[in-house]
């Protein structure tokens, strides 16, 4: 059996929904976007040109919904199918968009650079247990009017799995969507074989800026998956109850289903967000609390409810370094993640208010994230019954070390982490160096960064690419892209 955990009841669900559709129609949201006013409004919604206010129709809604599909793939460059979005199926990816990396040599954050940006990708392309890339931070030796495009140039160049990414402005989506082109070869070829993700972020409360609004367009018209990334905060822009945050985003994801489903019904989508209550005491978004974790949890639910596949910001910490703060809330918002079947879950790696990542604590996250594929797998009878053999077996010879049960079945059931875990005994510990959590992590990404091997993407492409990224890099005022390690 398959564990579980739920926080909302069904009748909670409709009647969250119900509101929700209510403050649509009687309140409606801002969009500012001409050519999604004119969209919303050909398909029956109430249009304020001078407000930029759209208020919805209840049929409306209802047709956005039904469109969206019940699930999509993702696949990597080579077209290898990586993520099936169905059914209470989990994949980890990085989190994104970070300010800082935590260097290790000096334990302090600093702002990245190219280099770091390509360790990153080299190391997530060793890490099982991660299904995607993200556009992780923001390398700080470009402009940061191509930061969005440049990061993903790099994740394609370098990295063999999908990625999940979004442009912050809508130059910026044409060339990422001309990478994308460059590997496919073919608009067809790309809404077959999906590349990326993209986060497409509203404002809240109930608000759609021009760009955000343009992109959930764009992608739309390409098949390009969107998840709509509603950032509610509970107690300043959003109710101080979690169930009046649940009807803000509920709202909120809607408005951006409506859009993208109106400009191409089916286009897919996860039903997503980034949610936090707020610390009142230090003026913070605790992505760490249990609060937060319960409302990604609970929307989660409402979008299976919908049959729409998820997405959720959760598995992160808000702490500043490796410590038992960092494990407690990254291995607790997992757990609950993959309990809840969250369909892509994003964080890994990230701390303090998801400004910073650190590679150590992607190695570590990557545990945990093994920990929980375990756990869904739940606990079965393996030839166990009838019993009586293997308990005389065991009565006889004391132990079952080398038993044909134990040799069939230790690996399977059994996860055997990697050397980030420690499980020696104190003297081998000792013995083996006395390293730090810290320490073992660095140690883990060193290796894995040396045994990356190139992604196989083709010289021609590699090329095409490069021109595209340098001829972008030209218009912001680079005579030159960063240098690159080959």
């Amino acid at each position: 059996m398959r564990p579980k955990v739920t926080f909302l009841t069904e009748v909670l669900i409709k009647q969250i929904i119900s509101e929700a559709v209510t403050i649509l129609c009687k309140i409606g949201v801002e969009i500012h976007n001409p050519a999604v006013l004119d969209l919303l409004e050909t398909h029956g919604a109430t249009v304020d040109r001078d407000t930029s206010n759209v208020k919805f129709t209840d049929t409306l809604i209802e047709e956005s919904l039904k469109s969206v599909p019940s699930s999509f793939n993702l696949y990597d460059i080579h077209g290898n199918e990586t993520h099936d979005f169905s059914g209470f199926n989990i994949h980890f990816t990085p989190g994104s968009s970070a300010l800082n990396i935590l260097d290790y040599s000096t334990d302090e954050r600093r702002k990245p650079d190219t280099s770091d940006y390509i360790n990153y990708v080299r190391l997530v392309d060793q890490l099982k247990n991660m299904a995607s890339q993200s556009t992780a931070f923001i390398p700080d030796d470009v402009p940061e009017q191509m930061s969005d495009s440049y990061r993903l140039f790099l994740s394609l160049l370098y990295g063999r799995k999908p990625v999940i990414t979004g442009a912050f402005s809508i130059e910026s989506f044409n060339i990422m969507k001309e990478f994308q082109l460059a590997i496919r070869g073919t608009k067809e070829m790309l809404a077959e074989k999906p590349l990326t993700v993209f986060s497409c972020c509203p404002t809240s409360p109930l608000k759609f800026s021009h760009a955000t609004s343009q992109n959930i367009l764009d992608c739309a018209k390409y098949a390009i998956p969107v998840e709509i990334v509603t950032m509610p905060l509970s107690g300043f822009i959003a109710p101080v109850t979690l169930t009046g945050t649940l009807v803000q985003h509920t709202a909120e994801t809607f408005s951006g289903i409506v859009i993208s489903q109106m400009a191409t019904p089916g286009a897919p989508i996860l039903y997503g967000g980034s949610p936090a209550v707020f610390d009142l005491r230090y003026e913070t978004t605790p992505m760490g609390a249990i609060e937060t974790m319960m409302l990604d949890c609970a929307y989660n639910e409402i979008g299976k409810y919908l049959g729409i596949p998820t997405q959720a910001y959760i598995s992160l910490s808000d702490a500043k370094q490796l410590d038992a703060q960092c494990g407690l809330e990254t291995g607790m918002g997992a757990t609950l993640a993959a309990l809840a079947g969250i369909n892509n879950i994003s964080g890994p790696g990230m701390l303090d208010f998801e400004s910073t990542i650190s590679l150590e604590k992607l190695v570590l996250d990557n545990e945990i994230c093994g920990m929980t594929f375990r756990m869904l797998e739940g606990i079965k009878p393996r030839e166990d019954f009838p019993s009586e053999p293997i308990f005389t077996e065991l009565l006889k010879d004391e132990h079952l070390l080398i038993a044909n049960h134990t040799r069939k079945h230790l690996k399977h059931e059994h996860r055997f982490p990697g050397p980030v875990i420690d499980r020696a005994n104190h003297s081998r510990w000792k013995a083996d160096g006395s390293l730090t959590l810290t320490q073992r992590a660095h140690a883990e990404v060193e290796n894995h960064i040396s045994e990356y091997q190139p992604n196989g993407l083709s010289k021609e492409i590699s090329r095409e690419m490069i021109q595209l990224m340098e001829t972008e890099a030209k218009r912001f005022g680079l005579s030159s892209l960063p240098e690159r390690v080959s």
